[in-house]
């Protein structure tokens, strides 16, 4: 499943208020938005505004491009992550060819004749 962008940037404003060691209602409280809501948003469940992302990185004392660039940098990840896992399960599905193939009394093997072209060109 892929990383959905207001999870990211939850993840990354959550990150980094506890770097700060500062708890939700120091932070709710600066930016002057409900802790509820600072909950919500931090937990990838609300979208946040960019005037509320802007508030919410002032009370944290961080630039709004820092934690854009974080979030950019985790869902590259995810996307890596996610293309690896999908190539992963494509091999496994595709069963592995023995060195000599057995080939059943029912089994058809269909040769496509030249067209024309092709044996006009020999």
């Amino acid at each position: 499943m892929a990383l959905l962008l207001r999870e990211a940037i939850g993840d990354s404003l959550r990150r980094t208020r506890v770097s700060q060691s500062r708890t939700l209602r120091e932070v709710s409280n600066s930016a002057s938005v409900s802790l509820g809501y600072l909950s919500e948003v931090e937990r990838g469940r609300k979208e946040a505004s960019s005037e509320l992302l802007a508030a919410i990185c002032d009370a944290l004392a961080v630039p709004l491009s820092d934690v854009l660039f974080d979030v950019s940098e985790s869902m590259a990840d995810s996307s890596e992550r996610s293309d690896r896992k999908a190539a992963a399960q494509s091999q496994d599905a595709v069963p592995a060819m023995s060195a000599s193939p057995r080939i059943s009394g029912d089994t058809r093997i269909v040769i496509p004749a030249p067209t024309a072209r092709a044996l006009a060109a020999a």
